[in-house]
């Protein structure tokens, strides 16, 4: 039987799902999409052929829920929904911060429930997307939630116990990469470079860095090992940054969105 999906929130996370299911050959006659403004639904439609249905359509019709918007629209999302949504229903959050017993208690007793933690390199199919389970979630039912998000990237099972961890390490971690590529930019720039040549050495230099690490199998200490040369530049550079504390500043800086994550959902159980 044909499963119907919905995308409640079509922001950019989730118009990326949208069209990362339909480039894995889901029926865009399958899915369904809400949104607050009327012609962000039309465009939607026009662009990717589905169907825009209320919030209370999409609780009726689909056979699994995928909740996007924004962690302090989500309770409003939930009184909305829960008089509509039938048993057995399966959503999924993609809320940062958010558990699964906050929507387990605003809907039906026994709602199955998925968490995602996805992040924004899912714009261009390289998402990592962390899934946990919440208290009737099944093994099929995260298998779906993964193959829906394995669309856009790679997934990975954890308990929802290790979710504030992985926020810190993968869901904001894109945004440690941008400022660090716009600090060694601005060091390029420093150093005598046009900004367009030291950005596009920095970007190519970590796409080559980052298919190493993933292709290669070796530890990341090992990678480093075979360019840091004796009395070379290399070698140079690392004495400052440990000199600058950068690695403990990384780690603090981790524990600190882990931290804000717990706070989060410590406001939202």
């Amino acid at each position: 039987m044909t499963q119907k999906v919905a995308v409640l929130g079509t922001g950019k996370i989730g118009e990326a799902l949208l069209s990362g299911m339909i480039r894995a050959g889901w029926a865009p006659a399958d899915l369904l999409v809400t949104a607050r403004r009327r012609e962000r639904a039309d465009e939607l439609q026009t662009r990717y052929g589905v169907t825009p249905v209320s919030n209370a359509e999409a609780a009726k019709i689909a056979d699994t829920l995928i909740l996007t918007v924004k962690p302090q629209d989500m309770g409003t999302l939930l009184d909305e929904l829960a008089p509509h949504v039938p048993a057995g229903r399966l959503i999924i959050s993609g809320a940062a911060g958010i558990p699964t017993t906050y929507f387990e208690d605003r809907l039906p007793a026994g709602t199955p429930v998925v968490r995602v933690m996805t992040n924004t390199p899912a714009l261009v199919d390289e998402a990592m997307s962390v899934i946990s389970a919440g208290t009737h979630a099944t093994a099929e039912h995260l298998a779906h939630a993964e193959e829906i998000f394995g669309a856009v990237g790679k997934t990975l099972r954890v308990p929802e116990s290790q979710q504030d961890a992985c926020t810190a390490l993968s869901g904001s971690g894109p945004a440690y990469f941008f400022y660090l590529v716009e600090a060694m930019t601005d060091a390029g720039i420093l150093l005598g470079l046009p900004r367009d040549k030291a950005h596009d050495l920095i970007v190519q230099s970590a796409i080559g860095a980052a298919t190493m690490l993933r292709d290669s199998g070796e530890h990341p200490v090992k990678l480093r090992e075979n360019v840091t040369s004796p009395a070379g530049t290399t070698i140079s550079a690392i004495r400052e940054l440990e000199n600058h504390g950068v690695r403990a500043a990384l780690i603090a800086a981790l524990e600190a969105a882990r931290d804000r994550s717990r706070e989060l959902a410590s406001g939202n159980s």
